[in-house]
């Protein structure tokens, strides 16, 4: 098998193996049938964006596949249909489909601003909401055409010593199963070129000054055994000696938001009353990551997930105070034993702490929305062989071959393993299929059976850790959002750190823990993992399907009730992306339960 080197011809920046460079080629790991890689950049998004719309409404809808390879979609509002042929039929939702046309009208293909209103129409959302779809999915094009763009014009661009950054920035085309993935209400176009990791943005970050009566702190962060306070952290990021009124805190904010929140009676208040100061843009660049909100800089300690009041996905991004409570208390709780015993089993996986925080609280003592931050631990330094999943097997557009491809990072390492062994690239992506199992779902299954704690694990949440051939050798979980503590499990978690969800609102009856669980780790990441290795030709998707099956049987009767869920409950709950956002929900407000739209979708595992 031909081994899909680096498309941009850039392979000596790729650290993920050790293999010397090599000549660019035509990789033969490509996306199938696939229009988008040689289309003007405006064309590759709007119909990834139409595929994209189609998945959502195909599983969400529960549409089954098409004998004669066609899919047809009713849409009795508009008294018409919509049809597109299909490239691939993924068992786990992934498909491929050609352009979408109506069938009662022209041929003309549609965009996906059309077929997002006729879907909109066609669910019966409040008109308005449904305005509001169209109006995102047009952005999300937009912008998609714009990073397209630029990914064609700079390929090389980047830091070759930081794969976990490169990894951060690859998401292109976004979440495949997302109708507005790369919608970002209210940020301009100036803004996004430094505010996006897509284009590779840097900025730095603009700082206020806290009165002690107004700081909310807290912090279980240590150096050498050393207590070490959010705000002595955050003062060694400002730069050298940012000068602060006396007795005063530093808080850094994202640009954006700290013109945003200028405009919030409640904050200017504060400016007028002298409790809060404006100190300006200080210190050195930052990088933004996948999240947009989470910025990183290599060869700091910290990493810092800010408060950004944008709509992203299906949410505004401003931090919680139980977010921020959670996350200092999963590490002490993680201190207080739990991962002494978690890692005498699985010494290769852990979560990206989130020990300290800081924010700010109204005269009255209640969290003013929009000005608290976390404090991150930051394990990846340069060369750290560290990969967000959803960048990792996100296709990146390319120029410079003898034809345009789409190709991921995935794509360029199983090809590159297959060259070096002399294996088939099937074989080879098998193998690598089941290292990350191993290395990354077992000590997940361990925490939630063990400890009671399920993890949002979805793919843009899980890092793997490559060696340096590219095999799995690790993993880590980040998110202080993303935790279900078992009600099961609650006296034992008591005993182990007394007080423990008592304000951060963690405790869930364990079956929403199981919906969740069964969604973000077994739907979207590893059944998301499956998907695109057949949607990008690296391996049969039923191969890796038993290769689970498998896998599950052998860890099944443990402690965790994932694994007899997945492979016997004939039905899944999955997370609904197009409904959620035609419900016009935001997933980070309400009850845990009640935060976004489930369907029931058939296991693709169940026989």
């Amino acid at each position: 098998m031909t081994a899909p080197v680096d498309p941009a011809g850039t392979d000596r920046h790729d650290t993920a193996t050790s293999v010397p460079p090599q000549r660019a080629r035509t990789p033969r790991i490509v996306t199938g049938p696939d229009p988008l890689a040689r289309e003007e950049p405006y064309a590759v998004a709007d119909a990834a964006g139409t595929e994209a719309l189609l998945r959502c409404w195909t599983r969400e809808k529960g549409l089954a596949q098409p004998a004669d390879g066609l899919l047809r979609v009713p849409l009795p509002a508009a008294g018409t249909a919509a049809g597109a042929v299909v490239h691939h039929w993924s068992a786990t939702g992934h498909h491929r489909f050609g352009p979408v046309r109506l069938t009662t009208a022209d041929q003309r293909p549609l965009t996906a601003v059309e077929l997002a209103a006729l879907l909109a129409r066609e669910s019966g959302a409040d008109p308005a909401e449904g305005a509001d779809l169209v109006a995102r999915v047009a952005d999300s094009v937009r912008r998609t055409a714009v990073f397209v763009t630029d990914r064609r014009e700079r390929p090389g661009h980047g830091d070759p010593e930081l794969p976990f950054l490169d990894s951060e920035q690859a998401l292109i085309l976004g979440h495949p199963l997302h109708p507005t993935p790369k919608s970002r209400d209210g940020l301009g176009d100036a803004e996004s070129a430094a505010y996006s990791p897509e284009l590779r943005g840097a900025f730095p970050l603009h700082w206020f000054a806290v009165n002690p009566s107004l700081l909310a702190t807290d912090s279980a962060w240590t150096d050498r055994g050393r207590l070490v306070s959010a705000p002595d952290l955050l003062t060694a990021l400002a730069g050298p000696s940012p000068v602060l009124p006396a007795g005063t805190a530093p808080l850094p904010l994202h640009p954006w938001q700290a013109r945003e929140v200028r405009h919030r009676p409640a904050v200017q208040e504060l400016f007028d009353a002298g409790l809060l100061h404006d100190l300006g843009t200080l210190g050195d660049p930052w990088h933004p990551t996948s999240s947009v909100r989470t910025v990183y800089r290599s060869g700091e300690q910290v990493m810092l997930k800010l408060s950004l009041a944008l709509r992203i996905t299906n949410s505004r991004r401003e931090n919680l105070r139980k977010e921020l409570l959670r996350g200092t208390e999963v590490h002490r709780l993680l201190r207080s034993g739990l991962a002494a015993r978690w890692h005498e089993t699985y010494p290769r996986f852990d979560i990206v702490r989130d020990p300290a925080w800081l924010g700010v609280d109204d005269r009255d003592g209640r969290p003013l929305p929009g000005l608290d931050v976390a404090l991150r631990h930051n394990p990846f330094g340069p060369g750290a062989q560290a990969h967000c999943v959803a960048g990792l097997t996100s296709p990146r557009p390319w120029p410079r071959l003898p034809a345009p491809a789409l190709v991921s990072r995935l794509a360029v390492l199983v090809g590159r393993l297959s060259e070096r062994s002399g294996r088939p690239g099937t074989a080879v992506a098998t193998e690598w299929f089941l290292r990350y199992l191993d290395e990354v779902v077992r000590p997940a299954l361990w925490l939630d059976g063990e400890a009671g704690i399920a993890l949002e694990a979805h793919q843009q949440n899980t890092i793997v850790l490559l060696d340096a051939d590219g095999w799995p050798r690790g993993g880590r979980y980040r998110d202080n959002q993303g935790y279900y503590f078992r009600e099961s499990h609650r006296d034992a978690l008591e005993r182990q750190l007394p007080g423990i969800g008592a304000h951060s609102d963690t405790f869930v009856a364990d079956e929403v823990a199981d919906e969740r669980f069964a969604y973000y780790l077994g739907i979207n990441n590893v059944l998301g993992l499956i998907g695109a290795f057949g949607a990008q030709r690296l391996a049969d998707e039923e191969v890796l399907l038993a290769a689970f099956r498998r896998f599950l049987a052998g860890v099944a009767g443990g402690s965790s009730r994932l694994p007899e869920r997945l492979l016997h409950s004939p039905q899944l709950r999955c997370k609904a992306n197009l409904l959620t956002r035609l419900h016009g929900m935001d997933e980070l407000v309400g009850p845990v339960d009640t935060q976004s739209v489930y369907v029931t979708l058939p296991n693709p595992l169940a026989r």
